[in-house]
């Protein structure tokens, strides 16, 4: 009974218009919703810590939860939420597979993918009409020129994570980087969207290197701890700076840094001061009793992607008990429309841009333990949203969806 009242009073939180719960009819209810999360093995990077694990349901335990969750409330309604997940070998035939969900036509499609493996699932004829909940990938080119009509996107992107730090950096007022970035085509995506957040906001990166060190082993003390007597080279000589912004999206060499830079600065970026979804430390607006759930059920702290699959899933009961739709063409139509939103812990509503399928979302700016702010950051202005201030508006984007909307 929690859990239905907490439904009706959040939507009277949020005043809104959206379809009481009360005034779903009887044609509507008895009905069994097929939502499929489909993955696949990608290789995990070892972890350059003892302290650090790779949780083998990395993902799959935030889906199942709120699985769980939209059950008890779906069963006061005559609905019932089935999850099928599909995690595949890495060099297993995705493509086939997916025709093979597809097929099954579920509600919404629940994808853990890469961006080159998401673009060719919801590239399929199969998938035109298909609902894909994107739950992994920041990549902005899969929001910009490469965007899809069957795809929304719930984690914040490149682009919106730099533009969080640098909106808190400016708040701070320090407008002076030093930026450090990797050597792989991930690592310049994030230095690309750091120069773009330095011009947006009024920084100046005052120096930018590149650090290409390649050991051959991560835990040894002949391989790869050499790097933290590298890292006084690394960033000698420096103009002067306010903080050392570092772009090291493959773990190789960030960790090393704060306490081992040659002048004495904060660490931003990918390690030190990062921009997130979510963090196991975060307790503002309820946060609290979500990470007490997670972790009651997964008997481990809640990640980025947990949080993210259990959007994805809160999503789906969101729009199916609001809008009375089951069918992808009336769930997408709700998703975009003024109606939706859905309540994530973060204080607001979140809703998705319809120019790029994007859910708005407040970024948590977190350490190790603690979160240590929230953008969109005071004094940042927007005539609409405050959270489009974070990543490409509407002006801004190359994603052509909105011409179709």
């Amino acid at each position: 009974m929690f859990c239905l009242v907490s439904a009706v009073m959040s939507a009277n939180a949020f005043g809104d218009d959206r379809q009481p719960l009360s005034d779903i009819s009887e044609a509507q209810q008895n009905v069994t919703i097929n939502v499929v999360y489909l993955s696949k093995g990608y290789p995990e990077p070892e972890p350059l810590s003892l302290m650090q694990t790779i949780p083998a349901d990395n993902g799959i335990a935030g889906a199942k939860l709120a699985t769980q969750e939209i059950n008890t409330t779906g069963k006061f309604l005559g609905r019932q939420y089935v999850l099928d997940i599909k995690v595949l070998p890495a060099d297993s035939d995705l493509i086939a597979q997916a025709k093979e969900v597809l097929a099954t036509k579920p509600a919404m499609i629940v994808t853990d993918l890469e961006p080159s493996d998401l673009l060719a699932v919801a590239d399929l004829p199969e998938a035109a009409e298909a609902v894909i909940l994107d739950a992994r990938t920041i990549d902005d080119g899969v929001r910009q020129e490469n965007c899809r009509q069957n795809v929304f996107h719930l984690l914040p992107s490149r682009a919106m994570r730099t533009d969080a730090l640098a909106q808190f950096l400016i708040f701070k007022h320090w407008p002076r980087w030093f930026l450090l970035k990797g050597v792989s085509e991930r690592d310049e995506a994030y230095a690309a969207d750091v120069r773009r957040s330095a011009a947006r906001f009024g920084a100046k990166i005052v120096e930018e290197r590149t650090y290409s060190y390649n050991p051959g082993a991560r835990r040894v003390d002949t391989g790869f701890q050499q790097i933290q007597t590298q890292m006084p080279v690394a960033t000698r000589d420096a103009p002067s700076y306010d903080v050392l912004v570092v772009a090291d999206e493959d773990d190789q060499f960030g960790d090393y840094l704060p306490y081992n830079t040659f002048d004495a600065r904060p660490i931003v970026g990918t390690h030190g001061l990062v921009a997130t979804a979510w963090h196991p430390g975060f307790q503002e607006y309820s946060a609290l009793q979500m990470q007490h759930r997670f972790k009651n059920f997964a008997h481990r702290d809640m990640t980025e992607r947990d949080y993210a699959g259990w959007l994805a899933l809160r999503i789906v009961g969101e729009a199916v008990i609001r809008s009375g739709k089951t069918a992808p063409a009336g769930l997408k139509a709700y998703l975009l429309s003024d109606q939706f939103e859905v309540a994530g812990f973060k204080g607001q509503g979140m809703t998705f841009r319809r120019w790029d399928q994007q859910l708005r979302q407040p970024v948590l700016l977190a350490q190790d333990l603690l979160v240590t702010s929230i953008s969109p950051q005071e004094g940042f202005l927007h005539p609409k949203f405050l959270t489009d201030t974070l990543g490409f508006d509407e002006p801004e984007t190359k994603c052509r969806l909105s011409l179709s909307h």
